[in-house]
């Protein structure tokens, strides 16, 4: 799997995603065309149901398109094997889930550092880098605390924490501020940009918060499984 530089970090190409519910067909992606650069920070926006979250998982390895093409670095990950799917998102994809997908039996420092633990790293060394980024999120006396015990944006914080900490090139966010306040949405997604600027990683960030909308490269609007628009610009993504 050796990858390549690019200044394009996703390209996808007529990609098409059927669901079958019994003897019913849903198409939640009908020929989607979208390119992600490399430092760019992209957002995807449009109803409940027009294929948001199914793109971003085929993106990140986490579900197959039937046709069409979606490259990540130059690599097609749906003809990965299990395995090395696994080890490309490890390295290369931080992933933030809607439902946070916390480990209730992990303190919130436990959960942020699993990524560096499976990419290698000693657990003490994980421990003290997940300290010093949920610090960075505002979380520094939340440490040594269950998921249960912690506040719906608290935890959600937590999960974009595990998502940045082992220092990915594509950082993929489904509604990472659906649970978070105004000021507090408005830091994290401070922070994400710094990260895709200075780093040169891409993030996608899937939304339905207009609030954040300004923080954006690009807004990708999207409608009935399809892009139906990009625009750069905040007004033009609100009067759409």
């Amino acid at each position: 799997m050796k990858q390549q530089k690019l200044t394009t970090a996703v390209q996808c190409s007529k990609v098409i995603k059927t669901y079958t519910d019994g003897t019913t067909k849903v198409t939640a992606l009908r020929g989607v065309e979208l390119d992600i650069k490399e430092g760019e920070l992209l957002m995807l926006a449009g109803p409940s149901g027009c294929g948001k979250t199914t793109l971003i998982s085929i993106i990140a390895g986490i579900l197959d398109h039937d046709s069409g093409t979606c490259q990540v670095f130059g690599h097609k990950v749906s003809e990965f094997s299990p395995l090395e799917r696994i080890k490309f998102r490890a390295k290369n994809i931080g992933f933030v889930f809607q439902a946070f997908n916390l480990m209730p039996t992990l303190t919130a420092s436990e959960n942020v550092a699993v990524p560096l633990i499976i990419n290698g790293m000693e657990r003490h060394a994980a421990t003290l880098k997940a300290n010093e980024i949920l610090a960075q999120m505002g979380l520094s006396d939340k440490t040594h605390s269950l998921p249960v015990s912690l506040s719906g944006g608290q935890q959600q914080r937590v999960a974009i924490a595990r998502a940045l900490i082992h220092d990915p090139r594509l950082i993929v966010c489904d509604e990472p501020t659906s649970a978070l306040d105004g000021e507090t949405g408005q830091l994290i997604l401070g922070i994400m940009k710094k990260i895709a600027m200075d780093q040169k990683r891409s993030l996608i960030v899937v939304t339905h918060d207009i609030r954040i909308y300004p923080f954006a490269d690009r807004i990708a609007l999207m409608e009935d499984g399809k892009i139906k628009k990009i625009v750069t610009s905040y007004k033009d993504a609100i009067k759409n």
